[in-house]
């Protein structure tokens, strides 16, 4: 057998002393094998934990974007939510307009800045909801009256008071409605 076998390791800095396909002296087969494992586990051991830093850091963004897309949308939401009173009276004053200035040209062009408003609101995807003669349904609709003896089903809305709004699934604002009994 070998005389080294027994012998203690020698300095870490016996490996960096031999030259390039030489036995570094004093170091065994064995010896020069277990350095090698236990090498290779700590490469293992670095790369484990590269690769999980990695994956946190990539969640980390995930959630970071997903966070800054939701702060974006709320601010959107309470934007729009704060113009929705004010389209709500513009309509009014639309539908309101006397029968002698339907056809004028100044009501027309404020009719065309109302639709101007719906076209931004769907441009950043607020919806309306418009629910007449649809079922009452309480996530989408506040029901302040119920009408009888209408020919509408029951359970149904008869009129809508007041336009409800929805961005992508979130309910902004519901519609206020009556129901037929």
């Amino acid at each position: 057998m070998n005389d080294n076998v027994n012998q203690p390791n020698p300095p870490a800095d016996a490996l960096d002393t031999a030259a390039p396909g030489e036995m570094p002296e004093g170091l065994t087969l064995e010896q020069l094998q277990a350095e090698l494992d236990k090498a290779r586990a700590q490469a293992a051991e670095y790369l484990d934990g590269w690769q999980r830093a990695r994956a946190e850091f990539i969640n980390f963004k995930k959630r970071v974007e997903r966070e800054r897309e939701d702060h974006g949308q709320s601010a959107y939401i309470d934007v729009l939510k704060k113009l929705l009173p004010a389209m709500d009276d513009f309509n009014r004053a639309l539908d309101n307009l006397p029968q002698d200035l339907q056809d004028h040209a100044w009501a027309q062009g404020i009719a065309l800045v109302g639709q101007k408003f719906n076209t931004i609101f769907e441009t950043y995807g607020m919806r309306e909801i418009d629910p007449l003669g649809e079922a009452f349904d309480p996530n989408l609709h506040e029901a302040i009256g119920v009408d009888a003896g209408t020919e509408t089903e029951s359970g149904h809305v008869t009129v809508v008071l007041q336009k409800g709004y929805v961005y992508g699934d979130r309910v902004v604002r519901p519609a206020l409605v009556r129901v037929a009994q």
